[in-house]
């Protein structure tokens, strides 16, 4: 999608890949499928088990249902209920965690090791990434002028896909990486050089919470160009112009591409004043409306 009032608005051309529509409503779905039809029958025969706040876990439960396999999904208590009531609706089986890393990667290696299931990460794992870099050929399909794809960051699977697909199809074209401040774990380790995690997030992007991990890291660090890091107010500025103009449901954590676009830093960084042509993942559209309609109600 295109839209010439946002391009007025942020200076350049903007080109939005539309993840919000995808199946399960996220790209996760793209990975999610690879991982899960890559599988030979005797693995799948013992079903998978994945943790995720919520898309990955919604994809995972989908593509194992088209398989005929069970899917075994750890969620952290504060994940959206819109995204837990998905994994329900599509057959997942769901089991609680803390709302730490920690405690969604025991609780699902503990699945694992009682089920005998397949554990196929968010994110750091190759066929995930494989997966996810389906959107690349697409988007340089649909508009091969792009010279910068900006997208959302959190383990890293997502950024990690789009980079090894888009620089083997144009190594000149820029690929930034847009994360919130209340988890800017990216951010400090391109700077630091090394893997950086955080003791705990802080952000209204529930689904870029995570860290990354040690198949994503290394194509982040070598790969991916910059961090651009955005507040929360800023995310949500983003999310109400992809409602108002571009008539398009999104996520706070699929939104923060453009919120990047228009931040302060992207626009004043003279490193970026030749990214003319830009394309935006909208990630996913996987948003809780509850508190919206309980305020209609009010």
């Amino acid at each position: 999608m295109t839209s010439e009032s946002l391009d007025a608005i942020s200076g350049r051309r903007l080109f939005f890949k539309c993840e919000c529509f995808q199946k399960g409503g996220a790209f996760k779905f793209r990975g999610a499928c690879n991982a899960i039809f890559s599988l030979d029958d005797q693995q799948a025969a013992k079903g998978v088990v994945t943790h995720s706040s919520g898309n990955h876990a919604a994809a995972l439960a989908l593509a194992a249902k088209l398989r005929g396999i069970t899917s075994y999904i750890v969620i952290p208590k504060n994940a959206p209920q819109c995204k837990v009531q998905h994994v329900v609706r599509y057959g997942g089986q769901v089991i609680w965690s803390e709302t730490t890393i920690k405690s969604r990667e025991e609780t699902a290696t503990t699945v694992q090791q009682e089920t005998g299931a397949a554990l196929i990460n968010p994110y750091n794992d190759g066929r995930i990434i494989s997966g996810q870099g389906t959107i690349s050929l697409e988007l340089l399909e649909q508009a091969p002028h792009i010279d910068t794809i900006i997208v959302p960051i959190s383990g890293g699977g997502l950024i990690s896909g789009v980079a090894l697909a888009a620089k083997s199809i144009n190594p000149a074209i820029r690929v930034l990486a847009a994360e919130p401040k209340g988890a800017n774990d990216a951010a400090q380790s391109k700077a630091a050089g090394r893997i950086v995690t955080l003791p705990e997030t802080n952000t209204v992007a529930d689904g870029l919470r995570a860290f990354l991990g040690e198949f994503t890291w290394p194509i982040v660090r070598d790969l991916v160009d910059d961090v651009i890091t955005v507040d929360n107010t800023e995310i949500i500025k983003a999310m109400r112009l992809c409602y108002e103009i571009l008539k398009v449901a999104v996520e706070p954590s699929g939104a923060i591409g453009l919120a990047a676009v228009l931040s302060d830093s992207f626009r004043t960084n003279p490193a970026w004043k030749d990214c003319n042509q830009i394309g935006i993942i909208l990630s996913g559209g996987n948003v809780d409306l509850e508190v919206l309609w309980n305020s209609f109600s009010k």
